[in-house]
């Protein structure tokens, strides 16, 4: 009866295995500027991340694939994954290599590039938006609107809309600015996913160490 049971199971057809989502099939991209002093505030002190010895402000957190509704992510890929020389290369603006491994592994690879092409465009990303002085001359911490960050990238940026980038918040300090662009990095209106402001009146900014 056992045999019997066995050879019916093995005649059942299998679950099919998903492949998961297509490298270089998105729509455009997030690219998300974090700055560096929150993010240390927050966790990257306990870490003892290196990223937290340096003056940073903001860095390049990711170039993030995103579809109109959703994104991609861990896509399989033929490329290779990065070297050490070239995750150690975009420490000076992702603040450590680790981060540019990360990204390669869960974005990067949703974007049909290789490795080195993935973080050219990132670099490229990173240079084509001002990041507003103003904030690198903070003496101490204060606390301001989320908002008033927004509409800082806005005027430094004449070619960013309001639908254009969002600024996010977690444990009441700043955490990130989001700028949605284009495969050819111009800047384009967010998806509903990615265009979720952060409202908080009061939001903690710390200065550069």
């Amino acid at each position: 009866m056992r045999r019997l049971c066995l050879a019916a199971l093995l005649c059942l057809p299998l679950p099919a295995l998903a492949d998961g989502e297509k490298a270089g099939k998105f729509d455009y991209f997030v690219m998300a500027l974090s700055w560096s002093p929150n993010w240390c505030a927050l966790e990257g002190d306990a870490r003892n991340s290196p990223q937290c010895d340096e003056d940073h402000g903001w860095v390049l957190h990711g170039l993030w694939p995103q579809y109109h509704r959703g994104w991609p992510s861990y896509c399989p890929t033929v490329e290779r994954a990065p070297s050490r020389a070239q995750t150690s290369e975009m420490a000076d603006i992702m603040g450590t290599g680790g981060l540019a491994w990360h990204q390669w592994k869960k974005h990067g690879v949703c974007t049909g590039l290789s490795a080195s092409q993935y973080y050219d465009l990132s670099r490229d990303a990173y240079g084509s938006v001002t990041r507003p002085e103003i904030f690198r001359k903070l003496d101490d911490a204060v606390t301001l609107p989320a908002s008033v960050v927004e509409d800082a990238f806005m005027e430094a940026n004449p070619s960013l809309e309001a639908d254009m980038v969002t600024v996010t918040c977690r444990d009441r300090y700043i955490q990130e600015v989001r700028v949605c662009l284009s495969k050819d990095l111009e800047p384009v209106p967010c998806g509903r996913d990615a265009i979720k402001d952060c409202t908080m009146k009061d939001a903690m900014f710390m200065p550069i160490r």
